[in-house]
């Protein structure tokens, strides 16, 4: 099978021949990552590099040496009454899409390709809006947040059509959903506000033959259920003992795949290097049950996440060569 086989057989639960993977360069990739390139015709009013804006009009700052991606501390919808200001970024334009479609000729390898699309419900909201508006919008403002959400799947679903165009396999997005115990919204308001966008975003996804894919982290089990039936396929998430990697099988296994690293605040950090290649093991044997349904992963920024050489090195070994022989070893 070629990578992009084994990982549409994982995903839809179709017997791949071992697990797929997405590790460290040296220990390889079913994955061939893309994106659109920034617009041609925009030019940032900033532009440093501790302090930035985005093509949304955002502005980032953060301190010299920061291995993080910042903060947002400028906010150009902080008020709706200025929202003719708001200049939202162009997908339409098809040259924006033109590396991704040179690397997707060139690839010979026949990786599955996932595109990266600017579709975030929350993170984009608390950049146009602010923190504390982007919480309390669904209370104050209900109206005035559907328009902004709506037109955030509209964004989405351009930048897809556009991707669909040159031979994509699946999209990818993110949205970090939760605290370590609790979401960070009341479920029902989650179900209300949110929940029809992403199905409205996946479902054209769906029909043009493309996975769904979405990473979100923190205790987020209240809205699997809604993101399964918003025609979510992949669930890429770095933390899992805090809601439980037996129960996640339980309740969502078979019918969501999972994509996933050793637990990254945990047993990544906590753990021994024998816990780490266990926990490996079981990310495997309980997501990867289904006939498909697990792809092992690892964080890509371990600096600012304090992983060691070792415990990175003996996760991404176990998860190959136990990957290698689980089917084999079911069957």
């Amino acid at each position: 099978m070629t990578s992009r086989e084994i990982v549409k057989r994982a995903v839809l639960f179709e017997g791949p021949e071992r697990i797929p993977y997405d590790l460290p360069p040296e220990y390889g990739s079913d994955f061939l990552i893309v994106g659109p390139d920034p617009d041609p015709d925009w030019k940032p009013s900033i532009q440093t590099e501790t302090k930035w804006e985005d093509e949304f009009g955002c502005i980032w700052e953060k301190l010299p040496g920061d291995v993080t991606m910042g903060q947002c501390k400028f906010h150009p919808l902080s008020d709706y009454s200025d929202w003719s200001k708001v200049k939202f970024p162009d997908y339409e334009k098809k040259e924006r899409y033109l590396t991704a479609k040179k690397r997707i000729e060139e690839n010979k390898e026949e990786k599955f390709v996932l595109a990266s699309i600017p579709f975030s419900l929350i993170h984009r909201l608390e950049y146009l809006r602010g923190h504390n508006e982007a919480w309390t919008d669904p209370y104050l403002y209900p109206e005035q947040l559907d328009k902004l959400l709506d037109k955030l799947c509209e964004i989405a679903i351009i930048c897809i059509e556009r991707f669909s165009e040159i031979g994509v396999d699946g999209i990818i997005s993110a949205d970090d959903w939760g605290f370590q115990d609790r979401l960070m919204v009341h479920p029902d308001i989650w179900y209300k506000v949110w929940k029809e966008k992403y199905k409205k975003v996946y479902k054209f996804a769906r029909n043009k033959g493309i996975l769904t894919f979405l990473h979100s982290c923190g205790y987020i089990t209240d809205i699997l259920e809604g993101l399964i039936d918003a025609n979510l396929n992949v669930i890429q998430m770095d933390q899992q003992e805090n809601m439980g990697v037996e129960y996640l099988s339980e309740k969502f296994g078979g019918r969501i795949c999972f994509w996933c690293p050793v637990d990254i605040q945990n047993t990544m950090i906590k753990g021994t290097i024998e816990d780490v290649k266990n926990y490996a093991r079981k990310l495997i044997d309980y997501f990867g049950k289904f006939n498909g349904g697990f792809i092992a992963k690892w964080y890509p920024s371990p600096l600012a996440v304090k992983h060691s050489e070792e415990k990175i090195k003996a996760m991404a070994e176990t998860f190959i060569e136990y990957g290698k022989i689980f089917y084999k070893k079911r069957n």
